[in-house]
């Protein structure tokens, strides 16, 4: 009996996951890093890694192993977002390296 029940159950939960999953965030880790040479503005280069809907987990190791990496830790300053997406971007997490808030206020004020 319990076997009938749990094949019965099984299928039941695969579909109520199907229609659940659309309805679900989007996640991205964004990296951004900023470059400095005197006589020029600031540039900066983002690139974005995305995730499927409900991935947030995977999303989760990806940024940690972005954060804990030596490479991001001895470029030029850099940014990096845990980006959770649903109907509009949120930061759920975020790391910097250097001096990323200075020069974002330098390039605001030059705009």
């Amino acid at each position: 009996m319990k076997k009938l029940l749990k094949s019965v159950i099984s299928p039941v939960k695969a579909i109520g996951r199907g229609v659940v999953k659309p309805f679900q965030s989007k996640y991205e880790v964004v990296c951004t890093t900023y470059q400095v040479i005197p006589g020029l503005p600031v540039s900066k280069n983002e690139q974005k890694h995305a995730f499927d809907r409900g991935a947030a987990l995977e999303a989760k190791e990806f940024y940690t192993k972005v954060v804990s990496s030596d490479m991001t830790r001895t470029m030029a300053p850099v940014e990096v977002q845990l980006r959770k997406i649903y109907i509009g971007g949120r930061t759920i997490d975020k790391a910097e390296f250097g001096p990323v808030q200075h020069l974002k206020n330098v390039s605001k004020k030059k705009k």
